[in-house]
């Protein structure tokens, strides 16, 4: 039968109803799922060695004779024997191919076949064997055979449960040789320079004639993989362009009230971004920008200067926070603010709302809203939303962050992180959004400092200086990874330690907090915690984000080499909030080499963005943004940190796509307007 992108693998040669249920678990149904699955490696077995005279470290190709074969009986167990010698070596050398409990071989290898096999030599009495090896009959007739497995550049797959390597590959193998080229169309503009054509990178990638045409297919399709990324985000932005929005001009007044009534003046940096803000709103197309500054930087109140431009143009604003306490906290400081200026804030969340759905933003009282993920799931269409915010914006997928503009009629949309973006990603999967950078800090604000401390050896030393902190005043956050004890994981946890600093820090007061108690409860616990009631703080990561206590100024961070570099740094933040000098302690526990360099990296610098690109390096975009959210879960040949070349072609070969086809309608374009509009699926790559 014919062979197509749609045809499913159940209907294909080679493809057995085990194996597809076995690839159908990983997502692979089709055809173009399984062209799409490259080889992780390959291994040059285009090259015979010549036959050793003593084990091996490694596997090795080699070719010879078939001089004799020997089927044996030990007990149950049955084994065949075939003995190879090497035709070309002017010594008399030989080696033994063995299979256990596989009675069909002798059915394939006869005495005096040439055969060629791969596998690591090992001795056994006085004879050399290899058992078990990979091999491919001659054929006897002289003519060539397609050598799949052996004498060649060899591909080698990941491997699904179920799965082996050898019946993959051939199944591979011979989908490629009966698949149309005109099933696998071009994807990139057409550019008669290319050197290799799309038909023959998907084959040569699998099956690779030399490592030149394997080098230009894998730089050919992670090009592809790029366009199409790019693509999108030129798409995403075209669209956007193209919305009628509404002009926010405001009078500048309340404005003007809002920062007259601060003790402290903006500093360089927030006022330029609240510049770049108001310019963005002044105009008929949406604003779509993101806010990015270090955490403690300013950001809420360059956010709450737009929201008082959108309110001064009689409309509403929505902030959207990723937790439950950053939203109260976020509802806190802008009742303070905003409410000497009579404007509404109300709280929308699965747990607390002071406003009901049915009469949210049904008075004629523009006001803000500051929510959580509750406000994604009201039905409620908002009238006259001229502004949403959203806080913490890589919590978000894109889906989520469109579904709540969507709410509205194209509102303008300020995306704010303190998870500072590597360049590559701004040009990537954040291209669609323009930047704002806040790259100050306030002044008054102590210093951090950051150390790496042995948690066995160091903690008592731990307990005295924190004992000293709290006896002049400061608060503390002493940070688990896990909230109860694990049998599987080598970590501490809040509630085995807990009854632990009960008594070091005695007669101090310390309280416990992680994600599963209840959220009334942890509001009562973060409260007292701010009020000084409680010394020191046990928790999880739940203290990641948004929470502000200006006199804690001590951080416990254990098992430290367990946690992320942009992790560690957002919970670094939740101190230095003060005038005095802070202390973060990073408490490892037999640190790796690797965790030993990622935690140096947060010992030596406090700039967001020298650690976000450190990150970026230690972890890969997909795990540090979530591959799927983010649309990178399309990208396996591609690498953002090494192509960077790649990009940047990518980049022009969009943006000229766009600006001749700005939404994709043109008939020729229809392929592609397909693929910018299923982001994050198998077959993106072969359309």
């Amino acid at each position: 039968m014919s062979v197509t992108l749609l045809t499913e693998l159940k209907d294909v040669k080679g493809f057995s109803s085990k194996y597809c249920t076995s690839l159908k678990k990983i997502g692979y149904t089709s055809v173009a799922d399984i062209l799409a699955h490259y080889p992780r490696r390959y291994e040059n077995r285009d090259q015979f060695d010549q036959f050793p005279s003593l084990p091996t470290d490694s596997a090795s190709c080699y070719k010879g004779i078939v001089l004799k074969c020997t089927r044996r009986f030990f007990g149950r167990r049955r084994f065949f024997e075939a003995t190879i010698n090497d035709p070309d070596s002017d010594s008399h050398s030989e080696i033994t191919l063995r299979w256990f409990n596989m009675p069909f071989i002798h059915k394939i290898i006869l005495a005096d076949q040439e055969i060629i096999f791969y596998g690591k030599v090992k001795k056994s009495g006085s004879r050399l064997i290899i058992d078990h090896p990979e091999f491919e009959i001659i054929s006897s007739d002289g003519s060539d055979s397609s050598h799949i497995h052996l004498a060649r550049i060899t591909p080698i797959y990941s491997l699904p449960s179920g799965i082996s390597q050898r019946p993959l590959r051939a199944a591979i193998f011979n989908l490629l040789q009966n698949i149309d080229d005109n099933d696998l169309q071009e994807i990139l503009p057409k550019n008669e320079d290319d050197p290799i054509s799309r038909p023959d990178a998907i084959r040569q990638i699998h099956f690779p004639d030399s490592e030149e045409l394997m080098r230009i297919s894998r730089q050919f399709l992670a090009l592809e993989e790029f366009f199409i990324l790019q693509l999108r985000v030129a798409y995403r932005k075209s669209l956007h362009n193209n919305l009628e929005g509404s002009i926010h001009l405001g009078t500048g007044k309340l404005i003007g009230q809002f920062l007259e009534s601060l003790p402290f003046e903006l500093t360089k940096a927030q006022s330029r971004c609240v510049d770049e803000i108001h310019n963005d709103m002044s105009r008929p197309r949406p604003m779509n920008r993101i806010l990015q500054g270090d955490v403690g930087s300013g950001k809420t109140l360059v956010a709450v200067c737009a929201i008082l431009r959108a309110i001064e143009s009689e409309c509403h604003a929505v902030l959207m926070a990723p937790t439950q306490i950053l939203a109260e906290q976020h509802y806190s400081v802008l009742s303070r603010w905003l409410s000497s200026l009579g404007i509404d804030v109300s709280l929308f969340t699965s747990k607390k709302k002071t406003v009901t759905e049915a009469s949210l933003f049904k008075d004629q009282k523009f006001r803000v809203i500051v929510g959580t993920h509750a406000l994604l799931y009201q039905s409620t269409k908002i009238e006259n939303l001229g502004l949403v915010v959203i806080d913490e914006q890589h919590k978000f997928g894109v889906a989520q962050r469109q579904d709540l503009i969507n709410r509205g009629s194209a509102p303008d949309v300020l995306v704010m992180t303190a998870t500072p973006i590597p360049r590559t990603l701004t040009l990537t999967v954040y291209g669609d959004l323009d930047v704002s950078v806040i790259d100050e800090l306030p002044p008054g604000r102590g210093s951090i400092k950051t150390y790496m401390r042995d948690s066995k050896k160091h903690l008592k030393d731990a307990i005295q200086f924190l004992k000293d902190q709290i006896e002049n005043g400061r608060q503390a956050y002493i940070v688990y990874p896990l909230v109860e004890d694990s049998e599987k994981l080598n970590a501490s946890s809040v509630e085995g330690e807990f009854e632990n600093w009960c008594k070091y820090l005695e007669p101090n007061k310390c309280e416990f907090i992680h994600g599963k108690i209840k959220p009334d409860i942890k509001d009562e616990i973060m409260n007292r915690f701010r009020s000084g009631e409680i010394d020191a703080l046990i928790s999880t990561t739940v203290i990641e984000v948004g929470v502000d206590v200006p006199n804690a100024s001590v951080m416990y961070i254990f098992n430290a080499e367990r946690f992320g570099l942009a992790q560690l740094h957002q919970l670094r933040g939740r101190i230095g909030r003060g005038q005095h000098t802070s202390y973060c302690i990073l408490m490892t526990t037999k640190p790796s080499s690797d965790a030993k360099e990622k935690l140096k990296v947060l010992e030596d610098s406090s700039d967001g963005f020298v650690i976000a690109d450190a990150d970026l390096k230690i972890r890969g975009p997909g795990e540090m943004l979530g591959k799927a959210q983010s649309g990178l879960d399309g990208l396996k040949l591609g690498d953002l940190i090494s192509d960077t070349d790649l990009v940047r072609k990518a980049q022009a070969l969009a943006a000229n796509l766009i600006s001749e086809d700005p939404l994709l309608k043109n008939p020729k374009n229809q392929s592609l307007r397909l693929l910018v509009d299923n982001i994050g699926q198998n077959n993106d790559l072969i359309a």
